[in-house]
């Protein structure tokens, strides 16, 4: 009698993800608007022969673009890594890339194990538009105030109630999160800010870059940050910033799960050239 052959076994699949979002209504699949979600599981989906379904590290809003987002699948596929981003990237449209891929172990969770994420927002502070950064910078004409805009920054730094820099649809069930770092930086007409929590709260970072953008224009004082921030009410916050800024920049797990290092595909305009 011949040995039974054993089940095939679920592999479970990490990949790192670059979009541009202007034309998605965000992350998220839903089932009538254009999403980065399902656009990627549709060509993950033609390479694996079988439906996948992926879970995010973040969901980004609509609008916002994203130079390294995780997610990770199950699958019954036996596929190179390669082959996963090749396959993936002929099926793809050109606002949407898979940067990496690689077999992870069971436990990793794209959400639930991340240590950390960074969000930069990216600014182009001169008086003259530009053609190549449009939908892809916030433009700003009048001149900011890098050094009372960090004076500000230090005020959000630690683990904070949250409410005054939260959306009203927020659905978390806590408010309460840890900003690790806020640091603006200038590089000639470039202005960017990054953030680091363990998590955020929806709308989180376009509050609070648009509460620095205010005191950056010397509309409202470094001071107001903190005022802001302990009144745990949203109402009286300055306006929220436009999405096209945002990027999620980067999201940090435990080394033992052996994710690839940061590719750089996409240039830092605030870092020195090598």
């Amino acid at each position: 009698m011949a040995p039974a052959e054993s089940a095939p076994r679920v592999r479970r699949i990490a990949v790192g993800i670059e979009y541009d979002g202007r034309d998605y209504c965000g992350w998220q699949a839903q089932a009538t608007a254009r999403n980065v979600q399902r656009v990627l599981e549709q060509a993950l989906g033609r390479v694996a022969d079988e439906p996948v379904l992926l879970t995010s590290a973040g969901r980004t809003d609509a609008g916002v673009h994203a130079r390294a987002q995780v997610a990770h699948f199950d699958t019954l596929a036996r596929r190179r890594a390669g082959a996963w981003v090749l396959g993936a990237n002929a099926c793809l449209p050109r606002d949407v890339s898979l940067r990496w891929a690689c077999g992870v172990a069971d436990h990793f969770h794209a959400r639930y194990s991340a240590l950390a994420r960074t969000y930069r927002y990216l600014i182009l502070n001169r008086s003259a538009r530009s053609a190549l950064a449009d939908g892809r910078a916030l433009l700003v004409h009048r001149p900011l105030d890098v050094k009372a805009m960090n004076e500000a920054a230090g005020a959000l730094i630690g683990e904070h109630d949250f409410s005054a820099f939260r959306s009203s649809e927020c659905q978390a069930r806590s408010p309460i999160r840890e900003l690790r770092s806020l640091q603006v930086e200038r590089s000639g007409d470039w202005v960017s800010i990054e953030v680091t929590a363990n998590a955020f709260l929806h709308h989180m970072v376009r509050n609070i870059v648009g509460l620095l953008l205010a005191i950056g224009m010397r509309r409202l004082g470094p001071e107001q940050a903190r005022v802001q921030l302990e009144s745990r009410d949203r109402a009286a916050g300055a306006p929220t910033a436009a999405a096209h800024g945002l990027y999620l920049w980067r999201v940090d797990y435990p080394p033992q799960f052996g994710l690839p290092t940061d590719s750089a595909m996409i240039h830092d305009p605030l870092s020195p050239p090598a």
